[in-house]
């Protein structure tokens, strides 16, 4: 019984086999029969008994690890080889041979081999590249195979071609290469000198330069400081000489070749040619202007005339080189060391004053020479005294901004209007920057006394105008008092050079009197816009400054005591307020006149009882379709699908919140004020509207609303006298309480 076919059980060669063919080892070159190879292989490809397979690369040990190809394991790796071969020299008797130093470079990721020769300055000789990179044979008779890593070593000769390199060292890393697949490194050999090269050193050693001169190394100077500049401002007096003042330079100090570059700052309008540079870049000598020399005087070298008059007779051939310098010119050049702010400089015969610098100069200065002070000088030259241009007067034909146009110039232009003023301080929305003034007027004619005028201040142009309102059976008609206009202040000379000066905003202020050509106008009181701008601009109009206000009354406050038993007697039936005109006049008695209306309306308006205005909805709704129906506003179908779209529970109602956004990005003709007290009337509880009954109600077209009725101006009339003058009160009732509370730290009782 035959044993199972299994590993170990079975010495049968051929098991598993499939190809057993017998190899061809007879072939055809060049028409001719002939043995190619002696080292086919035998039956089905595979080696015959006693034959040594030569490998076609280098077999390196297996270590542990990843068993990866040659080409990706030493990727990138080279083995370094010093070599030199002995080149036969036939064609010249001062030397038989010559050494040439080589570099074999080996790959060891397929075996290729590299052959370099370095670079010889003056050598004469083809270098470089010696053999390219490729795989080289073995010299005959084994030329069959190729140089692999076991072939190379120190102190070994290896045949390329023909040529015998011999290698006598290599680098670190191909030694532990080497090491590594177990190779033993012979020690370095010695490596021969050239005998050639070695004859010219002592020939030139032994004979004397014919050029003795030192050399410097500027190279290196160049490559460390190429592209750094040091960077001086200068100042030259040219002032002794005839049309001759300061001249303002920047003095460019080279710190690659030590040149200097010199340029003038030519200010507008100087009246001189604008010049590139005013030193062009070269060496600056210390001691300029050193002279005119002849050409060939200064030189680098001196040429001595040895020969005399053997010249004229016969033709000379040659030349001697002055070896100690006796001829020549020593010229001293500025250097940085002696560059410094408040240093001055020769330039060709200019003192130049160094004024000041750079941080880049200040910098390198106290890095190399450790400078920490660099005080700085002006070289500003003092302004000329300032003449000031007289004009003719004003001859009363045109405004004076036209008059004076016609003196500046020869062609006369328009007056240019501050055009950044008007657009910033111009109406636009709901912002009219327009001052309004109740005002009176005052006269000793008994039939103007109690006229009433309101005056606007546009705050855009600075002008002015007057209006008076329409009241029947007055016996004045009314209307406009003075068209808007620039008013002039009064007193002022009316043919004159200068321009006159103008009423200004921060003049008009409750209290103050006002001359409006000739017409007297005391300011009783403001409107509610106005009285708001000047308190937000305090810095404008002190008198609505509510902190200098409450500063004067401090300085009454030795008598705080009185001044709460007086507005207890004036509150005898203790709500804790007064009203406008009682608070007014216990303020004007209690400083004596110090505080003006303006400030009074100003504390007054700080410590008022808030007044709740509850309009009706109907009068309401009047007035926002009036609005509606001057801007031609009929949008309400869109926001009503807006806002369907923002109700993703389709419960029909929205925050009062979104619902003022959309109102807002509709751009609706309302303001801020009057949208918030439509939507507080429409909102519930929960702070929701219902957005399709708020803007069916809010529709014009469809749900019309009666004609909304405006009051007329100054229709209604107060019932407190101020000043024997029916006038509106700003502020209705005061917490004298909180007042007295933040001026004397009074406590309620």
């Amino acid at each position: 019984m035959s044993l199972p076919l299994l590993p170990g059980n079975n010495f049968n060669r051929n098991v598993g086999r499939e190809n057993f063919h017998r190899s061809q080892h007879w072939g055809i070159c060049n028409n001719v029969r002939m043995l190619v190879t002696e080292d086919k292989p035998g039956i089905g490809g595979h080696p015959m008994l006693g034959l040594k397979v030569k490998p076609k690369y280098t077999e390196y040990p297996q270590g542990e690890g990843a068993d990866v190809p040659s080409w990706i394991a030493f990727d990138k790796q080279v083995l370094s080889f010093d070599a030199y071969l002995e080149d036969e020299v036939t064609e010249k008797r001062q030397e038989n041979y010559r050494i040439r130093y080589y570099k074999i470079y080996f790959y060891p990721e397929d075996d290729t081999i590299e052959v370099n020769e370095p670079v010889v300055i003056n050598s004469g000789l083809p270098q470089g590249i010696f053999i390219r990179r490729h795989r080289i044979c073995l010299p005959p008779p084994d030329d069959d195979r190729f140089y692999n890593v076991h072939h190379f070593n120190i102190n070994i000769d290896v045949v390329f071609y023909g040529r015998t390199f011999k290698i006598y060292d290599c680098d670190s890393f191909t030694k532990n290469f080497l090491r590594k697949i177990g190779i033993k490194v012979n020690p370095p050999g010695h490596r021969p000198e050239d005998p050639y090269i070695k004859m010219r050193r002592e020939v030139l050693e032994s004979v004397d330069p014919y050029r003795p001169y030192q050399s410097f190394d500027t190279l290196r100077q160049f490559l460390e400081y190429d592209g750094k500049v040091l960077r001086f401002f200068c100042l030259w007096d040219d002032s002794a000489s005839l049309f001759g003042d300061h001249r303002e330079l920047i003095l460019h100090y080279f710190l690659s070749d030590d040149t200097v570059e010199i340029k003038e700052l030519l200010h507008h309008n100087s009246g001189r040619d604008a010049m590139s540079v005013f030193l062009r870049r070269s060496k600056l000598p210390k001691y300029g202007p050193p002279g005119v020399y002849q050409p060939g005087q200064l030189t680098e070298r001196a040429v001595l005339n040895v020969y005399g008059d053997l010249g004229d007779q016969q033709p000379v051939n040659g030349y001697l080189l002055d070896k100690h310098q006796l001829g020549k010119q020593d010229q001293e050049f500025y250097k940085d060391s002696d560059l410094s702010v408040g240093a001055t400089i020769n330039v060709w015969g200019r003192k130049v004053l160094l004024c000041d610098c750079d941080e880049y100069t200040k910098s390198y200065y106290k890095a190399k020479y450790g400078i920490e002070n660099f005080p700085s000088i002006s070289i500003k030259a003092p302004p000329p005294p300032k003449i000031d241009r007289k004009f003719p007067p004003y001859n009363g034909f045109g405004s004076e901004e036209d008059s004076l146009r016609t003196c500046i110039g020869l062609v006369p232009t328009p007056h240019r209007k501050n055009f950044k003023k008007f657009m910033e301080e111009d109406s636009y929305g709901y912002v009219s920057n327009i001052l309004r003034y109740f005002a009176k007027m005052i006269t000793d004619k008994c039939a103007d006394v109690d006229r009433l005028f309101v005056i606007s201040y546009f705050l855009s142009d600075d002008t002015l105008s007057v209006f008076e309102p329409i009241e029947r059976n007055s016996g004045n008609a009314g209307g406009m008092f003075l068209k808007r206009i620039r008013v002039k202040k009064p007193g002022q000379e009316i043919f004159k050079s200068e321009l006159s000066e103008y009423i200004k905003a921060e003049e008009l202020y409750v209290g103050a009197t006002v001359n409006v050509n000739g017409y007297l106008f005391l300011l009783l009181n403001a409107d509610e816009y106005t009285l708001n701008y000047m308190e937000k601009n305090t810095d404008r109009f002190p008198f609505s400054n509510i902190n200098l206000a409450l500063q004067k009354l401090k300085e009454t406050e030795s008598k705080s005591r009185e001044i709460k038993q007086i507005f207890s007697a004036a509150d005898c039936k203790h709500t804790k307020v007064v009203d406008y005109n009682t608070f007014r006049d216990i303020l004007m008695n209690i400083t004596d006149g110090k505080l003006i209306d303006q400030e009074i309306i100003t504390i007054s308006r700080h410590y008022q009882l808030p007044v709740i205005v509850d309009t009706d909805l109907t009068a309401l709704m009047s007035q926002v379709h009036e609005k509606f129906k001057k801007n031609m506003f009929e949008n309400f179908d869109r926001l009503i699908f807006t806002c369907l779209y923002e109700d993703r529970e389709k419960k029909h109602i929205l925050p009062t919140k979104d619902v003022k956004r959309l109102c807002k990005s509709a751009r609706l003709p309302l303001s801020d004020e009057l949208l918030v007290e439509l939507l507080s009337r429409f909102e519930d509880s929960e702070k929701q509207i219902n957005y399709e009954a708020f803007f069916s109600a809010l529709n014009w077209r469809m749900n019309p609303m009666p004609e909304y009725q405006s009051p007329p101006y100054l229709k209604e009339k107060c019932e407190d006298i101020w000043l024997g003058m029916p006038s509106p009160v700003p502020v209705k009732y005061i917490r004298y309480l909180a007042l007295l509370k933040d001026v004397y730290g009074l406590e309620d009782e």
